[in-house]
C-alpha cells in the first residue's frame, strides 16, 4: 500500500500539466480537493473521485498539502495573498508547494507568510513538459526549509523522476530560470535548424534522425522537433507562458548585474511569434513565426 494512501491534498491548476499531476497522487492513494478557474478542466477529476472546491481557501481547509501550478506570478500572488487565497485556508503545519515558474522573490514572500503563521511554503517548480507530466517523469527543482521538503519528497517522488532539493525558499525557482535559459538557446538552434532542414528538400524526418544520433542530440530535437513535423502546434508548453518564464529570467538577471544577451534575442523573437497570433500554441510554434518572417522577406 502507498505511504500517501489517504493523505489529504488539495491541487490548484488542473491544466495541461496540473491535471495529470494530480492524477498520479490520486492513483497513488491520495484524497484530492481541486479548484481551476475554469471547471471544465477539472472535470476528468472529478470523475475520477476529486472533490470540488469553489475557492482555493476551500481547497486549503483541511488538507495536510496544497499544491498549485497556475500561469503568472499575478495568479500565484492572488491564489495565495487573496482573502480566499490558500494562506487563508491553509491549517497549522500544513504545507503548500507552489509548482509554478514564477519569480523566486514571490516565493521568498510565500515561504515567510506562511512561516508567520506556523504553516509551511515550498517551491517545485518542474520541467519536463506534458509528456513528463503525464508519464510522472517531471525533474522538480525545489526550494525551502529541509522540514517541509522532508515531509513532501513522497509526493513529489510520485510526479516527478529527479528531485533535487536546492536550498532555501526561492531556490528552486533560480534553479528554473537556468532550466529556461537553456531551453531558449536548444528551441531556437532546433527551429532554425529545422527550417534549413526544409530548404534543402531533404527527406527531415532522415536529418532530425541522423542529427538526434549525434553530439546535437537534445530534448528539443527528440520531443519537439518530431511535433514540427507532424505539423502538431498544439501545446506541451505555451508560447505566452515561455515569455513569462524568460522575463523573468532576465529581470532577475538584470538585479545580479548580469548581462545575457542570447536570452534577450531569444525573448524578442517569441514576443514576435505571440504577435504573430501563436500565444497560445506551443514553444515549438517558433519555427511558425521564423517562417513567416523568411516568407516577409
Amino acid at each position: 500500500m502507498s505511504t500517501l494512501q489517504g493523505t489529504r491534498i488539495g491541487f490548484i491548476g488542473t491544466g495541461i500539466m496540473g491535471a495529470p499531476m494530480c492524477g498520479h497522487l490520486m492513483d497513488a492513494g491520495c484524497v484530492a480537493t481541486i479548484h481551476n478557474r475554469t471547471r471544465s478542466k477539472a472535470e476528468p477529476l472529478l470523475a475520477r473521485g476529486a472533490a470540488w472546491a469553489d475557492t482555493p481557501r476551500a481547497v486549503a481547509q483541511g488538507a495536510d498539502v496544497v499544491f498549485t501550478i497556475l500561469g503568472f506570478p499575478k495568479d500565484v500572488r492572488e491564489v495565495y495573498f487573496g482573502a480566499d487565497g490558500v494562506l487563508a485556508g491553509l491549517g497549522k503545519d500544513c504545507i503548500a508547494v507552489d509548482m509554478t515558474t514564477t519569480s523566486p522573490s514571490l516565493s521568498v514572500e510565500i515561504a515567510a507568510a506562511a512561516r508567520k503563521q506556523g504553516s509551511w511554503a515550498v517551491d517545485g517548480p518542474v520541467s519536463g513538459g506534458d509528456i513528463g507530466a503525464q508519464k510522472g517523469t517531471l525533474s522538480i527543482m525545489v526550494g525551502g526549509d529541509d522540514e517541509p521538503v522532508g515531509r513532501v519528497r513522497p509526493f513529489l517522488e510520485t510526479m516527478g523522476a529527479h528531485i533535487e532539493h536546492l536550498g532555501v525558499a526561492g531556490a528552486g525557482q533560480h534553479t528554473k530560470m537556468c532550466n529556461q535559459i537553456v531551453i531558449a538557446g536548444s528551441m531556437i538552434g532546433m527551429c532554425e535548424s529545422m527550417l534549413y532542414a526544409a530548404r534543402t528538400g531533404l527527406d527531415r524526418a532522415a536529418i532530425l534522425a541522423a542529427i538526434t544520433a549525434g553530439t546535437a542530440r537534445c530534448r528539443s530535437l527528440e520531443a519537439v522537433a518530431p511535433r514540427i513535423l507532424k505539423e502538431d502546434f498544439t501545446p506541451g508548453f505555451m508560447v505566452d507562458h515561455f515569455i513569462k518564464d524568460m522575463g523573468i529570467a532576465l529581470d532577475e538577471s538584470r538585479r545580479m548585474g548580469l548581462d545575457l544577451p542570447g536570452l534577450a534575442l531569444v525573448e524578442r523573437l517569441y514576443r514576435v511569434a505571440s504577435k504573430l497570433g501563436h500565444g497560445r500554441d506551443g514553444t515549438h510554434s517558433l519555427f511558425l513565426a521564423l517562417q513567416e518572417i523568411l516568407v516577409e522577406r
